[in-house]
């Protein structure tokens, strides 16, 4: 098959990572790969070039559109012909999708990769293209893909054509993703943070949907309580130069426990070097950084959020989102449970990294989505 995905960027969230990793791994199929992002080139496109991927930017502004841009659209799809069209996220599906059909792809397959649709945390932008999605759900794809049980919930609630939606969750290279001794101890050296001293950490951009405020207040209630920690926050935004991040942790009086890395492009290693990996969410809809913590067999604290409780299991602590108390006993769990170590907490590590094994490995995805690929031609 020749396929085009057409995606809103190429930054570093999780619809990129997805796609990276989907295309990198499903190179040995014969299928053959394009990519088009609606604006620019992010910290992707040089690695899905890298890959013998073709990828084109057309720059539109950040949530709206360009003539220019929408023409250069349908021109290229008009040239790479493909026989499917997979798109990635709202205004890919939006404009990706619905260029595609004029273009004359009739396989066309949307991708959902969000699952909160509250207007209080979603722009209105962001809302309004929902809607019209929902009102071309019948005509524009021929299959949705969700990545989540709550996102495919959530859109249906919202209108979108419920026979359509097939679910694949996300899935993960555990090479790529495994225990690491020596990453650990680099990173810590790195940081000057002790092998025995209990490190949380929680990768993520900063978001309004990631809720750093909650865990800024859930960390104020460790150190109340005496715990000795670090944490390691990672991700666009989270860094010295964001003013409303260093308010909050000056609030919370944690400045000596918090380390600012910003984006990182050595996660696996990041995630080997924690004890403990937080997600203080309250909106998501398959957080990958749950999947990649456990892979390297870091156990997890996560809000009930999308499919986090599925992802976790019973290898972590699920609590409910917004509320830096609930969130602080679950931590304050898992500091108990690392403190008492020996055989229970190894064993805890390696049900993490087995359960990922399991259920989310990389190629399982991979060959969903062909399927789905098919069947949209095939229809």
């Amino acid at each position: 098959m020749k396929l085009l995905h057409i995606i809103t960027g190429l930054g570093s969230g999780g619809a990129e990572a997805v796609l990276w990793r989907l295309v990198a791994n499903d190179r040995q199929s014969g299928n053959q790969h394009h990519a088009i992002s609606l604006t620019d080139r992010g910290i992707y496109a040089d690695r899905l070039e890298q890959l013998g991927v073709s990828v084109h930017t057309l720059n539109f502004p950040r949530g709206g559109l360009s003539v220019r841009g929408l023409a250069k659209l349908f021109k290229l799809i008009r040239q790479i012909r493909p026989d499917v069209v997979q798109t990635w996220m709202y205004h890919a599906d939006l404009v990706g999708g619905t260029v595609a059909r004029l273009a004359g792809v009739r396989a066309v397959a949307w991708g959902i990769r969000h699952a909160n649709l509250d207007a209080e945390h979603n722009s209105s932008t962001t809302l309004h293209v929902v809607r019209l999605c929902s009102w071309l759900s019948g005509l524009v794809p021929r299959k949705i893909i969700s990545c989540s049980a709550q996102a495919t919930r959530s859109h249906q609630a919202a209108g979108y054509r419920a026979e359509k939606f097939v679910q694949i969750s996300n899935g993960y290279s555990t090479q790529s993703f495994k225990p690491d001794a020596h990453g650990r101890a680099m990173v810590r050296a790195e940081l000057g943070i002790a092998e025995n001293a209990f490190v949380l950490g929680m990768v993520a951009r900063f978001d309004a949907q990631k809720d750093h405020r909650n865990l800024m207040s859930a960390l104020a209630q460790l150190k109340r309580r005496g715990l000795q920690f670090k944490c390691l926050l990672v991700g666009a935004g989270m860094d010295q130069a964001n003013i409303a991040l260093r308010s909050w942790i000056e609030e919370a009086d944690i400045a000596g426990n918090i380390k600012l890395l910003g984006p990182r492009s050595d996660i696996s290693a990041i995630m080997n070097a924690l004890d403990v990996h937080a997600l203080s969410s309250l909106g998501e809809a398959f957080p990958n950084v749950l999947a990649e913590a456990m892979a390297c067999g870091t156990p997890c604290v996560t809000t009930d959020v999308g499919d986090a409780a599925v992802i976790v299991a019973d290898c972590g602590w699920v609590v409910v989102p917004q509320d830096p108390d609930a969130l602080a006993d679950g931590m304050i769990k898992a500091h108990d449970s690392f403190v008492i170590g020996g055989v229970a907490w190894q064993a805890r590590q390696a049900a993490c990294r087995a359960r990922i094994v399991a259920n989310f490995e990389l190629e399982q995805m991979c060959e969903k989505y062909r399927r789905v690929w098919q069947a949209c031609i095939e229809r």
